[in-house]
């Protein structure tokens, strides 16, 4: 009997089947995928063990993952965790002796102004407690499934602009941009996006009407478009809140973009912390076709017909990153591509293929149905329209805000109750560090930049366990292909805990900058470009705090630090 050959972008879906039958795979079911899908099992577990949520040991009958961000960590992680170990009797990272509850730590799971949060069978549960834990476990124990007895988030949408100028957040009726299609020339889309000055709303803001223009001028049989809903930025729930809130207008903004480009095929990558969401977007999708509105034969001015498919990720926040997205899609270790092409040029399959996130997809949407002057009225000359940020931490009122770019910074905090903050945190542990010397900064591309989310923190906390929690974060989260990430993420994590420990001096400040700057300019993808961003925005901005905490006269300058011991610790930890 030949061996059956499976095309390999259906490879994360096989494993996600295998995996869900015990929740492992053990090494009869990496031989087996050797031989479905024609690829040795040496790459078969390189694959596996690339990402999080894929185990290759027993993870219990209840898989417990608990949210360890630093907004967590402030609102009761501890506590919550050692209910966990108590109720289950499984220490972190373990299984218990009865094999019924794996527990572990996971980094940010979009839930942040709900915390602490954790996931168990991939079904979330919210504002924990030691006496919910309690509860929840002695449920499990007498037979209730998770998806039972979980808590849906609840969307907290705390505020649209008023008198009729929300964007995104409005009225939405399926078909109302697509029914404008039977008048448009695929161009005339893409016109329309670019009248409108609309920028990835992701964070690295490329025009999107340029990249669909450009990926139009590739000729191919065959394109895609691909929305990215891998939204792993520790503090930023946005796009979750939007896909259960309105998938639908996503999925618009999908039908748009392919008609411009000429694809007839989308995927929707949706991380696999939002899985509990795919019934309901899959759901959305049906009632598209149903409608008429996916499929073949689509009423549109030329001939066209598109349909999309959910894509689970599996853990692995650098698939954020377009083009490890994509290699995450085609069955490969979800790492960042060298860029000889971008996605436009060749993406998926190697195939002309626009990547645009959630938000982006949903205001595509807003801009054909409304036209472009709708947006044009919103936000700044340079940032027009309006911005969904995710709010966290010392505040009274966490959720998503719909807020016009332009908005002072002093004005949003005030918005959100901001509780006496001192160090806030914009775009996630990645994007920039303000004080409140900053108040008066505007929120907009041209001043400061924000890709979608805002922590805040009072002067009761330690800005050291801030950077400290972002720091492992990205040491934890590093794809390790490149050597400057992989290793500078490591050093500059030893150089805090120095400082945290009372060893710190001045030079230590000047060697994370030094750090900081390589990481930029040689790590291959934006995670290892931004990871530095936190710790040196935080030393040039709180200058006071490291007053406090490092000896600035140089008397401790070689001091309690060993960086020779510090590499051979990081090449210890690679080979375990």
């Amino acid at each position: 009997m030949q061996p059956i050959s499976l095309a390999r972008p259906y490879l994360l879906n096989a494993i996600w089947a295998m995996h869900d039958v015990k929740g492992f795979l053990d090494d009869n079911d990496i031989a087996q995928l050797s031989t479905l899908f024609g690829v040795s099992a040496v790459e078969i577990e390189g694959v596996v063990s690339f990402y999080h949520f894929f185990h290759r040991q027993p993870s219990g009958k209840h898989t417990i993952y608990l949210n360890n961000s630093i907004v967590s960590e402030f609102s009761g992680f501890e506590e919550v965790k050692r209910a966990f170990e108590k109720e289950t009797g499984a220490a972190l990272g373990k299984v218990d002796a009865t094999g019924n509850f794996g527990f572990y730590e996971t980094s940010c799971i979009g839930l942040s102004d709900q915390e602490p949060a954790a996931l168990i069978d991939f079904y979330p549960f919210t504002e924990l407690t030691p006496q919910k834990v309690k509860h929840i476990v002695s449920k499990l124990k007498t037979g209730s499934t998770a998806a039972a007895i979980c808590d849906m988030p609840k969307d907290h949408i705390r505020y649209t602009p008023p008198d009729d100028r929300a964007f995104i957040f409005r009225d939405f009726e399926p078909g109302r941009a697509i029914k404008k299609l039977v008048d448009l020339e695929p161009a005339e889309v893409f016109n329309l996006i670019k009248e409108a000055g609309l920028m990835g709303m992701g964070g690295a803001f490329f025009p999107t009407g340029l990249k669909w223009e450009l990926c139009r001028r590739n000729h191919s049989n065959r394109k895609f478009v691909v929305c990215n809903a891998d939204e792993g930025e520790p503090g930023t729930f946005k796009d979750r809140v939007l896909l259960n809130h309105e998938p639908g207008l996503v999925i618009e903004g999908m039908i748009l973009g392919a008609y411009a480009v000429g694809a007839s095929e989308g995927k929707i990558y949706l991380r696999a912390e939002y899985r509990y969401l795919k019934d309901k977007i899959e759901a959305t999708i049906e009632d598209f076709r149903q409608r008429g509105l996916l499929g073949d034969d689509l009423p549109a001015k030329r001939p066209f017909s598109f349909d999309i498919k959910v894509q689970l990720g599996a853990g692995a926040y650098v698939c954020g990153e377009e083009t490890a997205l994509l290699n995450s899609m085609e069955g490969l270790r979800g790492e960042p591509r060298t860029k000889l092409y971008f996605p436009v040029e060749r993406g998926y399959l190697s195939k002309p293929t626009i990547v645009n996130n959630v938000e982006t997809f949903a205001c595509t949407a807003r801009i054909i149905e409304l036209g472009p002057q709708a947006m044009l009225r919103l936000g700044t000359k340079e940032s027009p329209g309006t911005k969904l940020i995710s709010v966290s931490g010392d505040c009274e009122r966490p959720g998503v805000y719909e807020i016009e770019w332009g908005m002072k910074l002093g004005d949003f905090l005030d918005l959100v109750g901001a509780q006496d903050p001192y160090f806030i945190q914009v775009s996630g542990p990645s994007g920039t560090s303000v004080s409140m010397k900053e108040r008066e900064r505007r929120i907009s591309r041209e001043d400061l930049t924000c890709g979608g989310s805002f922590m805040v923190f009072n002067k009761n906390r330690d800005v050291l366990q801030i950077l400290m929690n972002f720091s492992n974060f990205f040491k934890h989260e590093s794809c390790g292909i490149c050597t400057p990430c992989r290793a500078g993420n490591f050093i500059m994590n030893r150089k805090l805990q120095k400082i945290q420990i009372g060893l710190g001096a001045l030079r230590d400040l000047m060697d994370l900058e030094d750090w900081g700057k390589t990481l930029k300019q040689a790590s291959r993808c934006g995670l290892g470009q931004m990871s530095p961003n936190s710790i040196v925005d935080a030393i040039h901005k709180f200058p006071e705090y490291f007053d406090s905490r490092v000896d600035k006269s140089g008397s401790r300058l070689n001091h309690g630090f060993d960086m020779e011991r510090a590499v051979r610790e990081y090449e210890e930890a690679v080979k375990e």
